[in-house]
């Protein structure tokens, strides 16, 4: 992790030199688990407390596909999405990526028993996969679940 925040922090370094960067095997994430997914059953929404479900755990750099991004996170926040995924409502997020993961070839690797919450974040790309364009390792980048 020293070499990409080293990378960051240069005035210096090119997109070859991010492109360049050995990306560790894991990462740290606040995620949910699916097991964890009826822990709230029977509670009203008022009283679901998401530091019962919120866990911070070490999870595998995941493999790049078609139209993605591999961005190092230097900062993001709490917004509703957050909140609803830690207490399973309106449904839990697991639903949606299992229903995801039979989209395409390819797709199965998001259905996960865990899911890194974060839809708001600012950081820098580190990858980009096929297709990606508008992007290259080394650029700044803000994003929210609704646009990049």
């Amino acid at each position: 992790m020293k070499e990409i925040v080293d990378a960051i922090v240069s005035t210096e370094a090119t997109s070859d030199d991010y492109a360049a960067l050995p990306l560790p095997d894991s990462y740290r994430g606040i995620a949910v688990r699916k097991t964890d997914i009826g822990m709230f059953d029977g509670l009203d929404s008022g009283v679901k407390d998401p530091r019962k479900s919120l866990q911070l755990m070490d999870v595998p750099v995941p493999e790049l596909g078609p139209g993605e991004a591999l961005v190092a996170v230097m900062a993001s926040s709490v917004n509703y999405n957050t909140v609803w995924s830690s207490i399973f409502e309106p449904l839990p997020t697991f639903g949606f990526l299992e229903r995801y993961a039979r989209r395409f070839p390819g797709a199965a690797r998001h259905d996960l028993p865990y899911h890194v919450l974060g839809s708001d974040l600012a950081g820098v790309v580190l990858r980009t996969g096929p297709g990606v364009n508008a992007w290259n390792p080394g650029d700044e980048v803000v994003a929210h679940c609704l646009s990049v």
